[in-house]
C-alpha cells in the first residue's frame, strides 16, 4: 500500500512568508551541497552538521574540517539534508503544516518556535548518544514541532492523502489525528527497535521536536487562536480512480473561518 499525504483543507489569514522562506533555503542549500561534489559533500556534513561528542566536548575535531564553535552546528544541521528524498519529504511537511501554524503565530513567534523545536529535537539525539561521532542533519525535528502543533490546533482537520493499493487508487480525506499520530507512532517504534548511536534516521530527534511542538503550541499561539479546532470538511470524502466524487469539502480560501482565528497548517 503507497499513502502519500499531500495537502490539507484549512484557510489561514496570512501569507506565509517565514514558511516559503525556509523551504526557500533548505532547497538552495541542498542545491549547493550537490555542486560540492566529493569528498567536499562530506566534508561539509562534518563541518555543519551537529556531531554530539563534539557538541559535549568529549571528542575535539579538526578546525579546519570544523571550522564553527560546535554549538553553531545545532542550527546549520537543520538547513543540510543527506539527500533528494529526504529534503522532499521534509519539505512537503513544511509546506502542508507550516502556514497554519505561522498563521496561528505570527511570523517572529512562529520562526522562533520552529528554531527552537530544532534546537530541542537536537540535543534529545545528541544527549541520547553523547559520545557519538555521527553527524546529524536535517529539518526533521523542527518540522516534527510543526506537526506536533498542527495536531494540537486542528486534530480534526482533514489531510488530502492519496492511496494506491495494487491497481486501486483513491485520494481521500484522513483526520491529522490520524495522520500524525500514525506519524509519531512509527517514529515511536522505529526508536524502539534501533541502537543508540548508529547512523541512519534521527527517531529519538523526531519525537523530542514533535512533543516541544506540542507543548510550544500552547504557549506561543496568538491570543484568540482556538486549539483542538473543528473540521472544515468531510472526513474521508474520497475520489476513486481518478474520478472525483462530489463531497462537502470547501476550498482554502485567505479569510479566517467563523469560528474565529484559525492557526495552523495547511
Amino acid at each position: 500500500m503507497f499513502f502519500f499525504p499531500f495537502r490539507d483543507d484549512n484557510p489561514h489569514n496570512i501569507t506565509p512568508i517565514v514558511t516559503w522562506c525556509l523551504i526557500a533555503i533548505c532547497v538552495a542549500t541542498f542545491i549547493w551541497q550537490t555542486q560540492l561534489g566529493e569528498p567536499s559533500g562530506r566534508l561539509a556534513v562534518l563541518a555543519y552538521g551537529v556531531i554530539p561528542a563534539d557538541l559535549f566536548g568529549l571528542a575535539e575535531l579538526d578546525p579546519i574540517i570544523s571550522p564553527l564553535p560546535a554549538w553553531m552546528t545545532i542550527f546549520t544541521s537543520m538547513f543540510l539534508h543527506g539527500s533528494w528524498t529526504h529534503l522532499g519529504g521534509n519539505m512537503l511537511y513544511l509546506w502542508i503544516f507550516g502556514d497554519n501554524v505561522e498563521a496561528s503565530m505570527g511570523r517572529l513567534r512562529f520562526l522562533l518556535f520552529y528554531l527552537s523545536c530544532g534546537v530541542i529535537a537536537a540535543l534529545v539525539q545528541s544527549i541520547a548518544a553523547p559520545s557519538s561521532t555521527l553527524p546529524m542533519i536535517g529539518a526533521s525535528g523542527a518540522i516534527a514541532g510543526v506537526a506536533g502543533a498542527y495536531l494540537m490546533l486542528h486534530p480534526r482537520a482533514n489531510i488530502r492523502v492519496f492511496v494506491w493499493i495494487i491497481i486501486f487508487f483513491t485520494v481521500m480525506n484522513v483526520p491529522a489525528w490520524i495522520v500524525l499520530g500514525f506519524w509519531f507512532l512509527g517514529q515511536v517504534l522505529s526508536q524502539a527497535a534501533s541502537t543508540a548511536g548508529q547512523g541512519g534516521v534521527a527517531f529519538l530527534a523526531h519525537i523530542g521536536g514533535f512533543i516541544a511542538g506540542v507543548i510550544l503550541i500552547f504557549k506561543l499561539r496568538l491570543p484568540g487562536v482556538p486549539v483542538f479546532g473543528r473540521p472544515v470538511s468531510q472526513a474521508f470524502a474520497r475520489e476513486s480512480g481518478g474520478v472525483i466524487s462530489r463531497t462537502t469539502s470547501r476550498r482554502r480560501s485567505g479569510s479566517v473561518p467563523p469560528t474565529g482565528p484559525k492557526g495552523p497548517w495547511e
